[in-house]
């Protein structure tokens, strides 16, 4: 099995070819929940080559995973692992979390600590071999465990026939592979991580649509209209009218579609960071795992007629003589190569931001000024965002287009660039900086916030929110987090009072007082000098305690740029010319969203734009 790092670079890229050769990623597993494995195991003595019976017990590890350190069990009789309980993790949902149930499993089933990282949640998997070999040496079962064999990768055909291949098996990727399930074609995916869902996992999951039935029960006045002209402004008036035309009409479709898959919104819009209007919806169980949860679903649902496969790199479309995209070839699990013969080909293998090489080569756009280099994170699964998709897509043919519309996001982690704990999406929260002032509009776009917090001391600053954020330190907030984990993780610094918390944060104390209070003076209705306007629902002085705080820094969030696509998802070439048979979708596609996104708008496209492939591949496959 391939064991692969989280980063892997492009070189040799020139200015506006993004080439070929991106290093192989992916390692198989089929996913599921995390939490308690237990079950009895196949022939539990063969092959395990011990000269005296295992110490019987439940043994512990302190490892460390992705997110945070936890603890793990294993239990053992006198010659077999028994159970494997990892439910004290927090590891991200639909990523981390679905590699250690996946990884257990594995455990149980073959009765060996020889088991691969996932890719994607390779730092998940370690934790999982660093805890088992600790419990297994506590048995006195290591060497009979380290001697057993590693499971035998699932086999794959040389060549597949399918209606409509996708390459990409994230948000966008399966939005699209559903609806042309729904349209009648039959469908193949291809996942290069042993993953399934991408960086969709690991968003927020809001989705911007206007929607009347949820928005007026909150007073809120919006419009299709209002919402076209807000992406087309947010994005520098450098979005496509019509792609931006067809995401704002077409989104609450989306969220309709999405309910008729089994997902559930909460009843109320919110804003997502640098939305710049209220109408956010929000999955009502955490994060966008949930969206990626009901698509799997729906796979299992339709096995007859859609087929996931993972640890599947593509490398090259195959095209016929008059230049119609005909297939996909891959490389199976970096050894076998493999053939999909396809009517069309969807591309949805999102975006770059987390390939350091090409994300700076590109660079010469509105963050020009900053260097992209490793000491920026990005918010992205590292191998979910290094953007083959492109060079499979101008190989083909099609153009690519606004690769230096890179966007930064201001609820960075320090080191990683992942966004934790306290988020920065919604209201009733203040920017202060180290001295503890305000220095930004917090509701301003996404490119405005990090320039100001770039110009601070430092490169940083403090998200400050309090008991009307988060009334319960124990309850789980959107995207699963609690405070009291949080603080546990020493993540965050609290406070009863302003003061005392204004000494955990080592900032003056009357300065951020002041900005609290200059703060809850525009929400009163009063103004202030940074134009921050409280014209959401959801603003409320913040006067009460306990306070919290989390240091913050930008990171890279998303790429604006990619391939040339038609308001029919159809790729497009520098001439104008339709691509047949090759459609993209997600963030793998440029001229949606001009030199700057706003919040919420990303899974609406990625939803919108991947039914709108889908459906239009299958139509054209079918034919």
């Amino acid at each position: 099995m391939t064991r692969t790092s989280d980063n892997n670079a492009t070189s040799g890229i020139s200015r506006r070819t993004f080439c070929k050769g991106a290093a192989v990623l992916g390692v198989w597993g089929g996913l599921a929940s995390f939490g308690l494995t237990s079950c009895a195991p196949h022939s539990t003595s063969d092959g395990l080559a011990s000269s005296a019976p295992w110490k019987a017990g439940t043994y512990t590890a302190d490892v460390t995973g992705h997110n945070a350190p936890y603890t793990m069990t294993v239990t053992f009789s006198d010659n077999a692992i028994t159970a494997i309980d990892t439910s004290a993790n927090q590891e991200s949902l639909g990523v981390g979390a679905d590699a250690l149930k996946a990884l257990t499993d594995q455990v149980i089933e073959n009765q060996t600590i020889n088991i691969d990282t996932v890719t994607g949640a390779t730092l998940s998997s370690m934790s999982l071999q660093e805890g088992l070999k600790e419990c297994a040496d506590q048995a006195g079962a290591l060497d009979a465990l380290e001697e057993a064999p590693a499971p035998a990768k699932p086999e794959v055909k040389p060549s597949y026939d399918t209606d409509v291949c996708v390459v990409g098996g994230g948000g966008s990727g399966l939005a699209a592979a559903i609806a042309a399930v729904q349209a009648g074609a039959s469908v193949i995916v291809l996942e290069k991580c042993g993953i399934t869902g991408g960086s969709t996992n690991v968003s927020e999951g809001a989705l911007n649509a206007v929607d009347p039935e949820r928005q007026e029960k909150q007073g809120i006045e919006d419009s299709i209209e209002t919402f076209y002209e807000t992406t087309m402004k947010g994005g520098h008036d450098k979005g496509t009218p019509e792609l931006v035309h067809y995401l704002t009409d077409n989104a609450l479709d989306s969220v309709h579609w999405l309910e008729s898959l089994g997902v559930e919104f909460k009843d109320e819009c919110g804003s997502a960071t640098g939305s710049l209007g209220e109408r956010s919806h929000y999955p009502a169980t955490p994060s966008g795992n949930t969206y990626i949860r009901s698509f799997q679903q729906f796979v299992s649902d339709n096995a007859d007629k859609i087929t996931i496969l993972n640890d599947m790199q593509a490398k090259e479309l195959i095209t016929d003589a008059g230049g119609a995209v005909v297939g996909v070839k891959a490389l199976y699990d970096e050894t076998e190569d493999v053939t999909v013969n396809a009517k069309a080909v969807i591309i949805a293998t999102g975006g770059f931001g987390a390939n350091v090489e090409y994300r700076q080569s590109v660079n010469d756009g509105v963050w020009k000024e900053v260097v992209l280099d490793d000491s920026i994170g990005c918010t992205n699964i590292k191998p979910c965002a290094q953007g083959e998709g492109l060079a499979l897509a101008e190989g083909a043919g099609a153009e690519l287009i606004g690769l230096s519309d890179i966007q930064l996001h201001p609820c960075g982690t320090p080191g990683t660039g992942l966004m934790e704990d306290i988020r920065t999406s919604g209201r009733n929260r203040i920017f202060v900086n180290k001295e503890g002032n305000r220095f930004v509009n917090e509701g301003a776009e996404r490119d405005v916030l990090c320039k100001n917090i770039f110009a601070q001391p430092d490169g940083t600053y403090w998200v400050v929110v309090n008991k009307l954020r988060y009334p319960d330190p124990d309850e789980p907030d959107e995207n699963g987090a609690t405070i009291n984990n949080m603080l546990g993780l020493q993540h965050i610094v609290t406070g009863e009072t302003v003061e005392e918390l204004a000494g955990a944060m080592d900032v003056d104390a009357a300065n951020l007082q002041a900005a609290i209070d200059a703060y809850n003076a525009v929400v009163g209705g009063g103004t202030d000098e940074f134009g921050f306007v409280a014209n959401n629902t959801a603003d409320a002085a913040m006067t009460e305690g306990p306070w919290y705080a989390c240091r913050k820094v930008p990171t890279v969030h998303h790429t604006m740029g990619g391939i040339h696509v038609n308001v029919e998802s159809e790729a497009v070439s520098a001439d104008g010319a339709v691509i047949p048979g090759l459609y993209a979708a997600g963030e793998c596609t440029g001229g949606i969203h001009g030199s700057n996104r706003l919040g919420g708008n990303a899974i609406a496209d990625c939803m919108t734009f991947g039914r709108n492939a889908g459906t239009n591949a299958a139509a054209y496959a079918l034919a």
